[in-house]
Formats: C-alpha cells, sequence, structure tokens
C-alpha cells in the first residue's frame, strides 16, 4: 500500500496536503534524488490548463534542479504526449502535472518512464521512500539546468498524425471537437484539420478555471447539442488532459469507450491486425462488449479499474488494444499509453474503411444499461464488513440473477464509493443501484 500514490499518480485538492507547493517542491527532488542515484540526469515536464499548473510547475522544476537534475519544460501538453515526448527527449522521467478529468480546484501529478510507461510499485516505493529523509540539496556545481522545448508541440502533432492510414482521407467527415478547455485546445484542431476533416472546435478557450466544466468525457451535452446544431457526422470529447476521449454519433448519442473499443477490436480482428485475438477490459466494462467480443471469438480479460491495471494484463497476455467505459483507451501497437486523439483517429479509420456511420458502428454491439452512482464518504469504508449493505447486495444479485451484475469499489482517485450496476432492464439497474447507494 502507497502512502502517496494512487491509481494514477498523486492526486488531491490544491493547498490541502499533499497538494502543495513545499510538497511537490519536495517530491521533485525525491524523484530527481532516486534518479541521479543511478546516473540518470534529464526529465520533462508538462501540464494541463488549470491554473494551479504554474505554481506546482515551478515547485517542480526548483526540486528537481537541486536534486542535479535537468529539466525540460513543454508548458500544457496532453498526458501521451508527454509519454511521448519522454521518449523523443531521451529523458529518464516524464512529469505531468494534471488531474485528469476533475474540475480546477484538484491537481496531480503523473510520472512516466523513459520508456513511456508508468512507474512501477518498485519505483514509487522508492520515491516515498525518499520523501521519509530530510531534503539535502546538491552543492552549487552539480545543480540541474532548466530548458524550454519550443518544438515539443509539432512533435507530438506529427506524432498523432503518423498512426493513422495517410491513404485513408477525413474531407468527407465534419466533425465538432470538445477539448473540455484542457490540454488538447491547442492541437486537437492540427491533428484533424491537417488530415482533411472539417473541425467545428467547442471548448478550446481555457482560462484556467473552466478545465472539464460542463463539458469534455464528464458532461458530454453541450457537445451533443453541437453535433445535431450543425448536422455533423459526429463528435469527439477529450478530458482535461487528453488521455480519454468518448464520441457522439450524428443522431446526438454518445458512444462511450466500450463501444469504441469493440469498434477497433471488430475492425482489426477481421484484418488480422488484433494482437493475440485479445481484448483487456475492467471489471467496469459492459456485459454488452464481452459477449460482442466473445461471439467473434476475441478473447476478453478483466483488469482492476485504472489505466495501470490494463495495461498489466496487457502486456502480461501480449495484448495490443485495452482500456476502459469512460474512454481511456489503449493502442499498443500505436504508442504506450492511453491516448484521446491517436484512439479517435482509428474509429475514424474504421468508419472511412468502412464506409458505415458511427451510428452502424455503434449498433453492432448492444451495450447492457449500466447505472453508475458515487456514493461521498469522509473516511475510509470498510465494504467488505458493512453489514446494511451487504444484506442489500445479497437481495439485489438474487433480482438480477444472470441477467446483470454489481461492483462496488472505493474509487482510487476521489473520497467516493462507485456503485455499478448493470442489467438487461434499466429500471432494474436504476432501482438495484438506488438501493445499494441508500445502504452506503
Amino acid at each position: 500500500m502507497h502512502q502517496y500514490f494512487g491509481t494514477d499518480g498523486i492526486r488531491g485538492r490544491v493547498g490541502v496536503a499533499p497538494i502543495t507547493a513545499d510538497f511537490l517542491l519536495k517530491l521533485g527532488w525525491a524523484v530527481g534524488s532516486v534518479l541521479s542515484a543511478k546516473g540518470q540526469t534529464s526529465v520533462i515536464i508538462g501540464k494541463d490548463t488549470r491554473v494551479s499548473g504554474y505554481l506546482f510547475e515551478s515547485a517542480l522544476e526548483a526540486g528537481f534542479l537541486s536534486a542535479g537534475v535537468n529539466v525540460g519544460l513543454l508548458g500544457p501538453m496532453p498526458t501521451p504526449g508527454i509519454a511521448y515526448l519522454t521518449q523523443a527527449y531521451a529523458a529518464s522521467v516524464g512529469v505531468v502535472i494534471s488531474a485528469s478529468h476533475n474540475h480546477y480546484e484538484d491537481n496531480g501529478v503523473k510520472f512516466f518512464s523513459g520508456k513511456g510507461l508508468k512507474l512501477s510499485d518498485t519505483q514509487q516505493r522508492a520515491i516515498e521512500k525518499k520523501l521519509g529523509e530530510p531534503m539535502i540539496s546538491v552543492d552549487t556545481k552539480h545543480i540541474g539546468r532548466a530548458i524550454r522545448h519550443d518544438q515539443a508541440l509539432g512533435r507530438y502533432i506529427e506524432f498523432c498524425k503518423s498512426t493513422f492510414n495517410r491513404s485513408i482521407d477525413l474531407s468527407k467527415l465534419t466533425m465538432v471537437i470538445d477539448c473540455a478547455n484542457g490540454a488538447t485546445y491547442h492541437i486537437a484542431q492540427s491533428v484533424f484539420a491537417e488530415l482533411g476533416a472539417e473541425v467545428i472546435m467547442i471548448n478550446n478557450q481555457p482560462d484556467g478555471y473552466n478545465i472539464n466544466l460542463n463539458c469534455g468525457t464528464t458532461d458530454t451535452k453541450h457537445l451533443q447539442q453541437e453535433v445535431l446544431k450543425h448536422g455533423a457526422d459526429l463528435g469527439i470529447a477529450f478530458d482535461g488532459d487528453g488521455d480519454r476521449m468518448v464520441m457522439v454519433d450524428h443522431q446526438g448519442e454518445l458512444v462511450n469507450g466500450d463501444e469504441l473499443i469493440f469498434i477497433i477490436a471488430k475492425a482489426w480482428h477481421s484484418t488480422g491486425d488484433l494482437k493475440s485475438d485479445t481484448v483487456v477490459g475492467t471489471q467496469m466494462s459492459n456485459l454488452g462488449m464481452r459477449h460482442a467480443l466473445t461471439s467473434l471469438g476475441i478473447q476478453f480479460i478483466e483488469a482492476n479499474v485504472g489505466d495501470r491495471f490494463v495495461m498489466e494484463q496487457m502486456k502480461s497476455n501480449d495484448a495490443a488494444l485495452g482500456g476502459e467505459g469512460s474512454g481511456h483507451i489503449i493502442c499498443l501497437d500505436k504508442t504506450t499509453s492511453g491516448d484521446g486523439i491517436i484512439s479517435a483517429l482509428q474509429v475514424l479509420e474504421v468508419i472511412c474503411k468502412a464506409e458505415k456511420t458511427l451510428c452502424d458502428l455503434k449498433n453492432e454491439m448492444i451495450k447492457y444499461p449500466q447505472v453508475l452512482i458515487n456514493v461521498k464518504t469522509d473516511e475510509k469504508v470498510d465494504l467488505g464488513n458493512h453489514t446494511k449493505l451487504n444484506e442489500v447486495l445479497s437481495v439485489v444479485e438474487a433480482e438480477l440473477g444472470d441477467e446483470g451484475r454489481v461492483l462496488i469499489r472505493a474509487s482510487g482517485t476521489e473520497p467516493l464509493i462507485r456503485v455499478m450496476v448493470e442489467a438487461s432492464d434499466l429500471n432494474l439497474a436504476e432501482v438495484s443501484a438506488q438501493k445499494l447507494a441508500a445502504a452506503l
């Protein structure tokens, strides 16, 4: 069990420990000290668009420099862009200052190894051990230097485009793109427009406070309205740090991560490009997707919730495709992490090759109604010994039988208990979820 690291780095409310300037300063020093002990002397730092990013960028930079590590500053950059650029710039570690899909009041830090992968448990433990030691700066002649990588944006844009089949022309597609006022605001239009699409941009004017506010992957109402208003072929929504992506079809209907993974998987399977004929999902993955993949002869493997756990299972099972219903999709033969822009490009490639609408492709999978209720908590809840909850759970599971399932888990990033119920009947799923949430 880690003291600071959760399922996706370190995250919390700005100004509340550990998301404070003094902690981020020491965190930079601790990571830098672990690196320098191994002879590794360079990191890159990127951030999303929330206002506290300025503060924490400076604190982390100072910490790394005091440990004798050189720093490359990227400015606003999607999380997957930092995963790629860590490799492109041959840095030892890539640092992302972001709280992903949370609002501006929160922030956090994620790390990538020199290979563009999330840090291992062993590496995280070494960092936490160092955090427990006094912070001692290197002597003056060994202090690190900082530079700003001015070409980083263009390099990432070209990398995204390189994952798309350039024999395909997107000029027949009109799309609305919602950047969640986040890290894709100055990138997404260039990628899709340069590949030929007619692009209508929304929520691409970040002010430090409007990231993920009534927009992006967690709130697609605005995008759905704009797709219908403009008669667009589809809409694409990213989250604040650009590692998640969901779509909206021409009828204004949401197409979530599970449906998008199915669309990619079916296409790759038909051409023999689905490595190991395997897809990795999570405990939250829709029953409809599982059944649809199985009917095609594609193996589905369930991981714990969180992209790090999905990645672990993908590696263990030699899979190239995995992800979550939230829109975190990993195409490992294209890049090393979940990337909203690159995932969207893979779906667009399928649409163009199949000459079908996103709506048609989505309907090839029957999604089970899924109800998710987040129950706020001020303290840790022992779910296994929650008598009232387990009494209600027994009744609910008996009512659902083989036509549904329940998943109750603590969030790894927020003070919430997530109650998820799936059933072939929406009303039954809603009633069941409400009973369980009430018990909690």
